[in-house]
């Protein structure tokens, strides 16, 4: 039985995890999309050849956005950090009870939806960093490139 559990935990948390990826980028993307600044979403942008080389890549996916230079920048530090936004179910999960440490398939699906509610550190440059990010046009189309959140 503990091969068993231990299969379906690791299911589930990579499930999660994949799950959560997405929708850590979606969330990026949400906030872009209500402030009406372009973007485009890459999953897998530096792939290599085969599942592992598609799990070394780095990153995994990346939420570029494409201001003008007249946008605020809090729009942008609010689209870098709004994956925070995704620690909100899994706290009212545990809060309500419906959580449990006596299942390990709860706890790894709890543990890896948090993880990926954490912005990443690229997401923390484009929040302290928005205002520079702004103020220099790219050479190619005028628009402003910023630091990609990922």
């Amino acid at each position: 039985m503990l091969g068993t559990e231990l299969l379906i935990t690791g299911g589930a948390l990579a499930v999660i995890v994949v799950l959560g990826l997405i929708a850590h980028e979606w969330s990026h993307a949400l906030v872009l999309r209500l402030a009406a600044i372009d973007y485009t979403i890459s999953y897998a942008p530096d792939r290599r050849d085969g599942v592992l080389g598609l799990v070394r890549s780095c990153p995994w996916a990346v939420v570029q956005p494409h201001p003008t230079g007249a946008e605020p920048p809090w729009i942008l530090r609010i689209a870098a950090l709004a994956p925070l936004v995704l620690a909100v179910p899994a706290i009212l999960f545990v809060t309500i009870g419906s959580a449990t440490t006596q299942s390990p398939v709860v706890t790894a699906a709890l543990i890896g939806w948090l993880a990926c509610a954490i912005p990443s550190p690229q997401d923390f440059s484009v929040a302290f960093h928005a205002h520079t990010a702004l103020q220099a046009p790219s050479e190619t189309d005028g628009t402003r490139r910023v630091p990609h959140a990922d």
